[in-house]
C-alpha cells in the first residue's frame, strides 16, 4: 500500500553535467562519459532505494533534456538548425530541432540504461518516454505539414522503444505529456489516441505524467496566472479513465489543483505528487503523510501511489534526495496511519 515512486528525472552529480539546470552540458565526452552517465544512474538507483521507493528509474541520467533525449536517436530530425519556438502555449521560447524527413529511429534508444539498471535492482523499475503531443510541440514540422500526423509518427517510434524496453525487464513505461495540461481540446481529439499507439501490445503497466511543469522560473510564473483553482486536469481526466493507460501521474503537493478532481480518474492507479518540485523547503514526513490522507477521500487506497509532482532535474541534488527520504518515509507514516 501507498507505494512510492519518482516522476522521472533527477539531478546530475556535478561530476557529469552543470547543475541546477534543464539543459545542463555535459563534463566529459566519449567513453568518459558513457561512464559517468552509468555511475550516476546506479548512484540514484541506490540513493531512490535508500529512501524506500517502491518503483525506482534510472533518473534521466543519460539524457540532457527529457524530450532530446529521445529526439537524439531519431532519423529525420535536424539538429544541426535549430530554430526559436514558441512552446506549450507560448509559455516560453525554446530553440528547437527541425522535422525535414520521414521519421525513423536509429537504434535503440534507452537500451543501455534500461538494462544497467535492471540488472542492478530487484525493485520495480520504471523508464520514462516523452508523449507524443509533448514531442510535437518540442519540434518545427517542416515535412509533415500535419501536427497529428507527425504525433502519430513519434507515436510509432515510441512504441518501438517501449517494447524493446518490456523485453529489457522494464516493469512500467511512463509518458511523459505536459503538453496535455495545455492543449485540452487536442488532448481529446487526438492526444489519447496518439498514446495508445505509443502503448500498443505493450502488456507491462503503462503510465502518462501530466503536471504543470519543472521549478523554472517560466513554469512558475505561468502558475500564477491560473488563479485561485486550476482546473485543467477537469478537463482531460474523464477522457483518460476511458483510456486503456493504466497510471496516471499528477500534480497535488502546493498546488491549487482541486483534490476531488482526482476522483474523475475511477478505474486508473493514480500516482498522487505529495513534493513540490519547484520549491527548496524539504517536506517532512507527516507533511507527506497529510497529502496521501487528503487523496484518500478521492482515491483508493489500493490505487494511490505517493510520487513527485514533477521531475527534478534542475534541483539542487543534496535537496532532492532528501525530498525522497521525505517521501518514502512519509509513504510509511500513511502506512500506519491509513493502512487498518
Amino acid at each position: 500500500m501507498f507505494e512510492p515512486t519518482l516522476a522521472g528525472s533527477l539531478p546530475k552529480p556535478s561530476w557529469l553535467a552543470e547543475t541546477n539546470k534543464l539543459w545542463p552540458q555535459w563534463k566529459n565526452s566519449g567513453k568518459e562519459l558513457a561512464s559517468d552517465k552509468a555511475d550516476a544512474t546506479l548512484l540514484w538507483l541506490k540513493l531512490q532505494e535508500d529512501a524506500g521507493l517502491a518503483t525506482v528509474g534510472d533518473g534521466e541520467q543519460s539524457r540532457q533534456h527529457f524530450v532530446h533525449g529521445f529526439l537524439e536517436f531519431v532519423e529525420g530530425i535536424d539538429f544541426e538548425h535549430k530554430v526559436k519556438m514558441g512552446i506549450r502555449d507560448n509559455r516560453y521560447d525554446a530553440m528547437v530541432p527541425q522535422v525535414t524527413s520521414e521519421l525513423r529511429l536509429k537504434g535503440r534508444v534507452h537500451q543501455v540504461e534500461a538494462r544497467l539498471a535492471r540488472a542492478h535492482t530487484k525493485r520495480k523499475l520504471k523508464m520514462t518516454m516523452p508523449g507524443p503531443m509533448t514531442i510535437v510541440d518540442t519540434v518545427a514540422d517542416r515535412f509533415y505539414g500535419d501536427k497529428v500526423k507527425m504525433a502519430m509518427a513519434f507515436a510509432g517510434l515510441l512504441n518501438q522503444e517501449a517494447r524493446a524496453l518490456e523485453a529489457d525487464g522494464v516493469d512500467v513505461i511512463q509518458f511523459d505529456e505536459p503538453a496535455f495540461n495545455v492543449f485540452m481540446d487536442d488532448v481529446k481529439a487526438w492526444g489519447i489516441d496518439a498514446l495508445h499507439r505509443a502503448i500498443d501490445g505493450l502488456k507491462c503497466t503503462t503510465a502518462v505524467h501530466i503536471c504543470y511543469g519543472y521549478g523554472i522560473k517560466a513554469n512558475v510564473d505561468w502558475k500564477k496566472s491560473l488563479g485561485d483553482e486550476w482546473r485543467q486536469y477537469e478537463e482531460i481526466f474523464p477522457a483518460l479513465a476511458a483510456s486503456r493507460i493504466d497510471q496516471v501521474s499528477l500534480e497535488c503537493a502546493n498546488s491549487h489543483v482541486p483534490p476531488h478532481l482526482m476522483a474523475l480518474l475511477e478505474g486508473k492507479d493514480v500516482l498522487v505528487g505529495v513534493i513540490d518540485v519547484a520549491s527548496d523547503v524539504v517536506e517532512t514526513p507527516e507533511e507527506v503523510a497529510d497529502t496521501i490522507g487528503r487523496a484518500l477521500q478521492f482515491v483508493p487506497k489500493h490505487r494511490l501511489f505517493p510520487c513527485t509532482n514533477c521531475g527534478m532535474a534542475p534541483m539542487d541534488r543534496d535537496i532532492a534526495q532528501r525530498k525522497l527520504e521525505a517521501l518514502g518515509k512519509g509513504a510509511e507514516i500513511a502506512r500506519t496511519r491509513y493502512g487498518a
